[in-house]
């Protein structure tokens, strides 16, 4: 006798007759060892080096690029190399939290995959989420990019 489980669909915003996408799955195939990978990506120090977002990090603190220039926000990274997950928590000036959420899963011994749910940052106006996850989307595949090549360099 098999389990199934009866997972509820999410609630989805609606325009019109369009449904609107609210988050977005990217993965990346990485030719590198999943405990390289995790403790590279788990590691906040090294965003800047990956991202577009982060301008710097430090002391759990960050300072992030926006569409209206610079803030400093507090980060929080929760991990856990066991589980393979990775999470990030942004807290802005005004109070607001964004999160990411991510895991690294083994393929083998020498690859892993990254796997990243992207959702829109706080607060975001239904009028403005598509477009805003849209970006964020096309942003998050260059900076998976830049994290295959930094990660499978030749040391």
């Amino acid at each position: 006798m098999g389990l199934k489980a009866e997972i509820p669909e999410a609630p989805r915003e609606t325009r019109g007759d369009k449904i609107m996408k609210r988050f977005d799955v990217q993965g990346i195939d990485l030719q590198a060892t999943r405990r390289r990978a995790f403790s590279y990506i788990a590691d906040p120090i090294h965003l800047p080096q990956w991202t577009s977002a982060f301008a710097s990090v430090a002391n759990g603190k960050a300072v992030m690029r926006t569409p209206n220039g610079e803030v400093e926000i507090d980060l929080v990274v929760q991990s856990s190399e066991e589980q393979g997950t990775i999470d990030w928590l942004m807290t802005f000036p005004d109070g607001s939290v964004a999160t990411a959420f991510s895991r690294v899963v083994k393929l083998d011994s020498k690859s892993c995959v990254f796997a990243f749910v992207l959702t829109p940052p706080p607060p975001v106006p239904l009028e403005q989420l598509e477009g805003a996850l849209e970006a964020q989307s096309r942003t998050l595949a260059e900076e998976l990019q830049s994290l295959k090549r930094i990660l499978e360099r030749h040391e």
